[in-house]
This record gives structure tokens, C-alpha cells and sequence, in this order.
């Protein structure tokens, strides 16, 4: 694109001519370089098409995936999870209000997704065997896929972009704001915006048009006061929703709001799909867990919300009573993937997880079909009801889609979209001007109301008047106020390119405003719990609104709405049984009139006019820092050029040589960004660097990459010599690679088991554990000076056999991932009909050995001798372990014994043993200890208990259970009944 240079700051840009116009050509226009447009663009260009990609900022760091991901929230990953269970909870979670259809695609085609992304070189959690290592975090299901090392996850997209055939297909265009979606004949046909650095009008011609512009977050302002501190990505100002309004889309579930539980003062979420499979939970200040529902919908923020004002609250993120290896972990996440911030807020209020639970609050209101339902309204190709236009991520209404659906919906629409070429037709000059009066309207004021100020001002309307609880008064209001807006909007002035993209969000902001407001006013009933809930219609009526709500604007420019029944499920749902049929039209929804105080019969009469109260002063702001300057060092700058031309390997040698270590590290780096042949053994090579910032970027690069690369000789040699270096750092991702690539052997990962660095003793131990090493295992289970090592060995010892394919079924797999630190619990339904595990080869029932088996002989006699360990987690894990191996009768007599010990985690992992231990012993002690006074012990006891149901003294234990005081144990108890 052409660039000019911005006069100085003290003079306001001038207003561009609409005939000077930039006018670009494409197949599909892609708006939004975040999650959903990636996926759009590259799917589009392999289909052939020539895309055309905007971004208002910098695709390489523009989204909600900007600093990563910290794990996927609804992988369906066969095995673990089916479809149609999947469809089944969303639905059950959005009040029964969905098109399966869509949610479908997201269930059928997320695994493919998960692979696809995999290639690319996201890495995602996977157990020592190479299997996901899929968590469950709700009390049904297991769709939780972490990412711990997600934090490269736009690095990695942004690679896929860039190369060779990519870019000869897709265009990027940078700093550039579409506001409209031009339209023509009924269908779009290109966009219009401008160029957030020069100001330069941009017009594009399209052969059709992806929206993918995330939520809209900066709707409500924060609690914490500032007015981009929101918990959405806050420059998703609901761009995306307005474009698809005015271009005449239909959108829908607009009322039903995203509202999140977030840390207090600090607005970063408490992570439950973080923090959960580590043991995390969420408490009153009484330590109980009070979330009765099963999932994060909006009945389970209503329940949230309820024990924040009552007499119970405050609520607090419980992690205090984690072990050190996991506080570690999750300060590792939390602070860095999911809030970079986080760690100094923490700091800076001397809380510490370890000492402190830490206090939770209610985020301000938002829409995002991906995290609720309110959307643009899409079918299962992300077609909207525009033809050619279609809409993808948090911007289209996929109840609850999250990231794996956003890359779902933004490979669909880029498949349907390749079909169609550049509008060859005349643009509507009507809707050029039109674009070009909204985005310059504010430099013929500079010095107009600056855009902080009315947007505050706007979105505090919002949390007054249209944050739940709702009530048609006061969205009347709310109305009220948006229509006097326009003229403060259309007052606001801007000197700068950068000012005009802040003004054109605000008119946004307003209109995603209204459309909330009036969609809330026109459902009158209380659904999603929280999400609408209106005080004047507080009962759910499925006789009049088991509908969608869709909205669009009218030929005269009005705000219309349809109840759209649900249509027919392709996937049954207790409870709902829609018909469809056809939609009732509700036209505009006008306010309701507001009562006033006194009789306006008769003028009243005053003995003076009132001083207006002036307006609350703009919420304060955080100082911008400029970024530091770039570093003059020649050879970093010829790096930087040389990236983007995707250099070969040997044009990287000698920067990979170069006596400078900064530039070393740069240009592994580069090598990571561009992965030509040979980058894994070019790596491997700079593990044995001089330089430790040298080395512990080829470290990070090669677990970032371990995905991609190809298991070569070569690369094996290269990680196998580097198990020698000095260096913990290097050792340790050495033995994770090796592990990952399948490129070891049992020799080569016990010789580190004597390691002195308790990091690579613990990927020795996976590493054993992968290929299955339980006679290395057993021998070093006792001698490990270490606690984390014994951790690590007890629970390794659970998942290896001589024959895994016999020894380890679903439910041991599942039950061995509920360490004693307080793991999300297996499935409580699919437990109860598995034969419990054991560790003979041949063995009758509860563990006694019809025939020894070698392996199985040295597992016992490992885990028994851990059962004897001081350090208390150690002998935790060890009867968790038994869980999975099975626990004959002297076993599980001591786990009997082990109900009685000071330490909660020991008498936790004693119930889960004796989950599989004969029920004439374990059911009588499981029974007791449903009394014992910690929610994690007693939560463990159910779930034993669960797995003994078909006896009836265990009915009748598990019925005494579900009237407990903690959710989660009543919960488990009651789907166990």
C-alpha cells in the first residue's frame, strides 16, 4: 500500500479525498488477522483462492491469541469424548437455545482441527505415550486439552502465513480498519476503511466477505476502573458486529451476555480450565465448593453471583493447599501465557498462592458467541443470511465454540468462500460516502470531546442500565441514552490516524450497545441464569421464547426482530423437544415509558432551574510506554530482512556461528520462524552453544517445534550427545525431545535417572515411562533423594505394563490422571461399568494373582515400598497408583489404615485405591470417611464409592453424600445415583 508521513501532532490530519481512494482487488476478503481469519485465509488460498487479508493491527500479534493459549476448552478427542455428548452438554448449557447443526461441525471436525494445528507446530499436552492428555474439568465429559506451552500459538500461525506458497496466494494488509461491508445486489461485494497510520481511504472489491473480528469486549467498563481493562481482548470493540448489522446480516442471542468469574481489582480470569486440573477450585470464605451446575454457563455464573452478595462470600480462587511442583506450574501459566501482568499484580498486594486464596469477582458484560451465544447468525458452512458474507470465531453465534471452534468455522467459511471471484461491478458510491463521513467526521473537530471521554461516558451507560440483573425500565433508559450518544459521538474529534480507528470503535461500541439493550427488552423471560436475567420476567417461559431472538436492520434503517424457533435436534436432549416451525415477526422493539416522580398533567412548578451535575471525570489510565528502540546492531538488522525472505539453512550458518551471542540467539530465532530443512539438527546443535541465552533458546525452540520435526538419525545423535552438557536447561529439553520424537530407548533414559539436576530426573522418568521401562522405573523408585522424582515414579509406575493394551483399559487411563493434587475426577457414569485394574497378567477378581507376572511383581513391590516413603505426597501417589494397578487384599488394608493419616492427600489417594479393592473391605471404611472433614477427601470417597455401586450399602453411602456441603461431592453422588 502507498504511504504518506503524518503531519506534526499539533496539526490534525487532513481529510483524504473519496477520489483519491486505494482500491484493492480480491477473491476473499478476509477481515480480522486473529484466530478465525488465519485459519479463513490459509484454507481459502490452498482451495486456490487469492485472499486478501486485513488487520487494524499486525496480524503477527493482532487477537485474542496475541500472547497464546493456555489450553483447548472443548476437545472432542476420540476416545475420551463423542460428538454427540458434546452436543448434547453445549445444548444443555445454552438453556437448550442452539443450532446443532453448527455446534456439530465444531464436535465432528474439532479433532482434525487439533491434528491440523499440530502440524503446523501448536503444541498440545500429551501423556508419556504420546496420547492427549485430556482433562475433565466439569463433572461430565473430558474436552479440557492443555497448552502448556501455547504461548507460540499466533508465532506458529503467523509461520503458516509466511510461507513461500502462502504468500503468493494471501496479501496481508496490515494497519488497515475495514468499518462497512459494501453490498450490491443483495450480496457483499468488498468493504471500505482506512489506514490506521496514514489515514489513507482504502476500498476493496471482494468476491465474497469473512468476518472474523472477535468479540465485542469493551462493552461494559471494568471494576477495575480502566477503561481497556477488560477480559476480553479490549481492541474488539464489536467491529465485526456493527459491519455485519449495517451491511442488513441478521444476528441473534444478542441478550445473552458473556459475564465471567475474573480475579478482584484485576479482571484476569481465575483460569478454572488452568487452575482445575491442578487441583484448583473455586470456595466461599467458608472453603466450600458451592457451584452446583455443570458447566461455565450463565447458571453457573447466577450461582456465582449469589454467593458473592450473600453472607458466604467472598469467593475465592483456592490454590493454597496445591504442593509446590504445582503452584510452580501454574504461576509458570498464569503468569506468563494467560496474563503477563498477573505476577506483578500479585506481587505488588504481597499475595502468594502458596499462603493466599485470592479473592474473586464478575467481569463486566460482554457479546461472544464463542464463550456465550450472542453472535452474527451463521449455518454449519458460516454462511450469514447475507448472501456471500460470512462470519467465523467469537464474532458468530456458535454457543460456547472457543478457540478449536473459531479454527473450525474459519476453515469453513474459507472452503465456501475460494468458490467465488472478485465483483467486477461498480462499488455502491452511496455506502463509499457514507464510510468515508464515519471514519473522518472527527478531523473537521479536532478539538471535539476527546474519545476516552465519551466512551466512558457510553459504556458506563452500559453497566448502569444494561448489566444484569435487567429490567425493562431501566434498558429503556438505556435507549434513552444511546440515542442522545450519537450526537456526542458525532462531536468527537481526532488529530491522528491512530484517534480516528479509536472514534470509529466507539460508534461500534454504541451500536453493539443498543442492539443489547433492545434484544434484552424484547425476551421477556429470564434464561442462561446470569446472562439474562430479568427481574420484572424472572421465570424461563419455553411456551412463548424457547426461540432464537434475531435482529437486523429494516430497509428505513430500523431496528427490527424475529423469534425464530429452535429447529429440530439432530442430537436428543432430555428436557428440550424442539419443533420449529415458522418465525414470529416482532418488528422494532420500542422502551417502555419510565416513570417519573409527580403528575405530568399539570407543569410542575420550580423555584429555580437546577444546575446539571457535570459529567464523572474519565476513568483513569494506565501511562503508555513507548516500545524500546530497535538495536542497531548490523547483523540483527540483517536478520530481520532475511526472515521475511524465507532463508534456506545455509544461508543462517553464519549468523548461527556469529562470535556475538545476541545475534546467535536472534538467528535461532529466525531458523524457529522460517523451519527450513534441517532446523532440528541445527538446533540440536545450538543446545551445545558457549552462550546459555543462546542455549536455552534452542531448548525452548525445539520444544516448540518438536511437533513438526522429522525423527532423523541425525537430530537423535545430535540430542543424545547433549546429554552430556553441563547445562540442566539443555539436558532436560534434550530428554523431552527424544521422548516426543520416539527417538530413545530405555538405555539411554535410565543412564539420566542419576542425573543431579531434579528437572532432567524428572523427564528421565517420563521419558522410561513412554517406552514402558518398569523395571528402570522400580529400581529408582525408592533410592531418588528427591520427592518430585518419587512423585513422578509412583505415578509413571501406574501407567506402564508389560502389555498395555490388556493392563491399562478407558477407566484406568483416566483414573491415573487424578494425581492426588487434586486433579479433575474421572467420569463418575463411565467408571462404575469398568472392571476395576489390576497388576497380574492373569488375575482373578480385586488383585489376587492367579499368575505372576514379572513386570506386574515389580510394579507392586515398587509402589508398596513407596507406601512406606516420609514425604506424605510421595505416599499419596502411591496408593493413587494402586488405583490403576489394582490393590489385593494387603494392600488395601493399608489403604484402610491410611483414612486415619494427618495428611489429606494420603487419604485421598487410600479412597481412590480402594476404588479397586475388594468392596467387603472398602466399602464400610469409603462409608466413613464420607465424614471426614476435607471436601477433596470426601469428593475422592464418592467417586471410590461410585466404582461399588452395584452394592447396596453403597447406594445407601453415596445417598447419605448428596446432601454434603461441597458441590462437588453432593454433585458426584448424585450422578453416581
Amino acid at each position: 500500500m502507498t504511504t504518506s508521513v503524518n503531519p506534526p501532532a499539533d496539526t490534525p490530519l487532513a481529510v483524504p479525498s473519496l477520489a483519491d481512494a486505494e482500491e484493492l482487488t480480491c477473491d476473499v476478503l478476509v477481515i480480522g488477522g486473529g484466530t478465525a481469519g488465519t485459519m479463513a485465509a490459509l484454507t481459502a488460498a490452498e482451495h486456490g483462492a487469492n485472499v486478501l487479508l486485513l488487520e487494524k493491527a499486525h496480524v503477527r500479534h493482532s487477537g485474542a491469541l496475541a500472547m497464546g493459549m493456555d489450553g483447548v476448552n472443548n476437545a472432542v478427542i476420540p476416545g475420551r469424548a463423542e460428538p454427540d455428548d458434546y452436543v448434547a452438554e453445549i445444548t444443555r448449557a445454552n438453556d437448550g437455545i442452539v443450532d446443532q447443526s453448527t455446534v456439530r461441525q465444531t464436535a465432528t471436525r474439532g479433532f482434525g482441527m487439533v491434528q491440523r494445528l499440530e502440524s503446523y507446530g501448536v503444541k498440545f499436552e500429551k501423556d508419556e505415550h504420546g496420547d492427549y492428555a485430556v482433562r475433565q474439568v466439569h463433572r461430565s465429559g473430558s474436552y479440557v486439552l492443555p497448552m502448556p506451552e501455547g504461548k507460540d500459538v499466533k508465532k506458529v500461525l503467523y509461520r503458516q502465513l509466511r510461507r513461500r506458497e502462502m504468500r503468493e496466494r494471501i496479501r496481508i494488509e496490515n494497519r488497515v480498519m475495514p468499518v462497512r461491508v459494501l453490498t450490491a445486489g443483495g450480496r457483499a461485494v468488498g468493504a471500505a476503511g482506512f489506514n490506521t497510520r496514514t489515514g489513507q481511504f482504502v476500498q476493496v472489491r471482494a468476491g465474497a466477505v469473512i468476518l472474523a473480528t472477535g468479540a465485542c469486549g469493551r462493552l461494559g467498563l471494568p471494576a477495575s476502573g480502566y477503561l481497556y481493562g477488560t477480559y476480553e481482548n479490549p481492541t474488539n470493540a464489536g467491529d465485526g458486529y456493527a459491519m455485519a448489522y449495517h451491511a442488513g446480516a441478521e444476528l441473534t442471542g444478542i441478550e445473552c451476555f458473556q459475564i465471567n468469574p475474573l480475579i478482584k481489582d484485576y479482571n484476569g480470569p481465575a483460569c478454572a480450565y488452568v487452575a482445575n486440573p491442578f487441583g484448583g477450585y473455586q470456595v466461599n470464605r467458608h472453603g466450600e465448593r458451592f457451584v452446583d451446575s455443570d458447566y461455565w454457563s450463565g447458571q453457573m455464573m447466577a450461582e456465582f453471583a449469589a454467593e458473592v452478595a450473600s453472607d458466604r462470600g467472598p469467593v475465592y480462587l483456592k490454590l493454597s493447599h496445591l504442593p509446590e511442583e504445582s503452584v510452580s506450574a501454574l504461576e509458570t501459566i498464569l503468569h506468563s501465557t494467560e496474563r503477563p501482568t498477573r505476577g506483578t499484580f500479585h506481587s505488588g498486594r504481597g499475595h502468594d498462592y502458596r499462603t493466599h486464596d485470592i479473592e474473586m469477582h464478575i467481569s463486566e458484560i460482554g457479546l461472544c458467541g464463542g464463550h456465550s451465544a450472542s453472535g452474527v447468525r451463521v449455518d454449519e458452512h458460516a454462511r450469514t443470511t447475507v448472501p456471500r458474507l460470512y462470519a467465523a470465531g467469537d464474532l458468530a453465534c456458535v454457543p460456547h465454540n472457543y478457540m478449536i471452534g473459531a479454527f473450525v468455522f474459519g476453515d469453513l467459511a474459507g472452503a465456501d468462500a475460494s468458490q467465488y471471484s472478485a465483483y467486477e461491478g461498480e462499488l455502491p458510491g452511496d455506502q463509499l460516502r457514507e464510510a468515508h463521513e464515519l471514519i473522518y467526521r472527527p478531523l473537521r473537530n479536532p478539538d471535539g470531546p476527546p474519545q476516552p471521554q465519551v466512551e466512558y461516558k457510553l459504556r458506563r451507560f452500559v453497566n448502569d442500565y444494561v448489566a444484569p440483573p435487567k429490567s425493562g425500565a431501566r434498558l429503556s433508559l438505556a435507549l434513552e441514552a444511546f440515542q442522545r450518544m450519537h450526537t456526542d459521538i458525532a462531536e468527537m474529534g481526532a488529530r491522528t490516524a491512530h484517534e480516528l480507528m479509536r472514534c470509529a470503535e466507539v460508534t461500534f461500541i454504541r451500536d453493539c450497545a443498543e442492539m443489547a439493550a433492545r434484544s434484552s427488552l424484547a425476551r421477556t423471560e429470564s434464561r442462561w441464569g446470569l446472562y439474562h436475567d430479568r427481574i420484572d420476567h424472572p421465570q424461563r417461559d419455553d411456551a412463548s421464547w424457547f426461540h432464537h431472538l434475531d435482529l437486523h436492520k429494516s430497509p428505513s434503517g430500523a431496528m427490527e426482530f424475529t423469534a425464530r424457533p429452535v429447529a429440530p435436534y439432530l442430537v436428543p436432549v432430555d428436557g428440550f423437544d424442539p419443533v420449529g416451525g415458522p418465525s414470529r415477526d416482532l418488528g422494532e422493539v420500542h422502551a417502555e415509558d419510565v416513570a417519573t416522580a409527580g403528575s405530568r398533567d399539570v407543569a410542575p412548578v420550580a423555584s429555580a432551574v437546577g444546575t446539571p451535575l457535570p459529567e464523572p471525570a474519565p476513568a483513569p489510565q494506565a501511562p503508555v510506554t513507548a516500545p524500546s528502540g530497535e538495536q542497531s546492531s548490523a547483523r540483527l538488522l540483517e536478520l530481520v530482512a532475511l526472515a521475511e525472505e524465507e532463508p534456506e539453512l545455509g544461508a543462517l550458518r553464519p549468523y548461527l556461528t556469529d562470535p556475538v551471542p545476541a545475534v546467535r540467539r536472534e538467528a535461532v530465532a529466525v531458523l524457529t520462524e522460517t523451519l527450513p530443512p534441517g532446523t532440528g539438527t541445527a538446533l540440536a546443535a545450538a543446545l551445545r552453544d558457549t552462550a546459555a541465552e543462546v542455549r536455552a533458546a534452542a531448548a525452548a525452540s525445539l520444544r516448540e517445534l518438536v511437533e513438526t520435526l522429522p525423527a532423523e538419525p541425525d537430530l537423535r545423535d545430535g540430542l543424545a550427545a547433549a546429554l552430556a552438557e553441563p547445562d540442566p536447561v539443555v539436558r532436560a529439553a534434550a530428554l523431552d525431545v527424544l521422548r516426543a520424537l520416539r527417538l530413545g530407548d530405555a538405555a539411554l533414559f535410565a543412564a539420566s535417572l542419576t542425573d543431579s539436576d531434579i528437572a532432567v530426573r524428572v523427564e528421565a522418568v517420563r521419558a522410561l515411562v513412554s517406552v514402558d521401562a518398569a523395571g528402570e522405573l522400580a529400581g529408582a523408585a525408592l533410592s531418588d533423594p528427591s520427592r518430585e522424582v518419587r512423585v513422578a515414579i509412583a505415578k509413571g509406575l501406574a501407567t506402564v505394563s508389560a502389555d498395555r493394551s490388556t493392563a491399562v483399559g478407558p477407566a484406568t487411563a483416566d483414573a491415573e490422571r487424578q494425581s492426588t493434587e487434586g486433579q479433575a475426577p474421572v467420569d463418575a457414569e463411565r467408571q462404575s461399568t469398568e472392571a476395576p485394574a489390576t497388576v497380574g497378567a492373569e488375575e482373578s477378581a480385586y488383585g489376587a494373582p492367579a499368575a505372576v507376572d514379572p513386570t506386574a511383581a515389580a510394579i507392586e513391590a515398587a509402589l508398596t515400598g513407596l507406601l512406606d516413603d516420609p514425604d506424605a505426597l510421595v505416599r499419596a501417589a502411591a496408593y493413587q497408583a494402586l488405583g490403576t494397578t489394582g490393590c489385593p487384599a494387603p494392600l488395601a488394608s493399608r489403604a484402610v489404615a491410611a483414612l486415619s493419616e494427618a495428611a489429606w492427600q494420603v487419604r485421598a489417594g487410600a479412597a481412590t485405591a480402594l476404588s479397586v479393592a475388594d468392596p467387603d473391605v472398602a466399602v464400610p471404611a469409603l462409608a466413613k470417611t464420607l465424614g471426614d472433614a476435607n471436601a477433596d477427601v470426601r469428593k475422592a470417597a464418592v467417586l471410590a464409592l461410585t466404582r461399588h455401586r452395584a452394592t447396596e450399602e453403597a447406594r445407601a453411602a453415596l445417598a447419605t453424600a448428596t446432601t454434603d456441603s461441597d458441590a462437588d461431592v453432593r454433585a458426584y453422588a448424585g450422578r453416581a445415583l
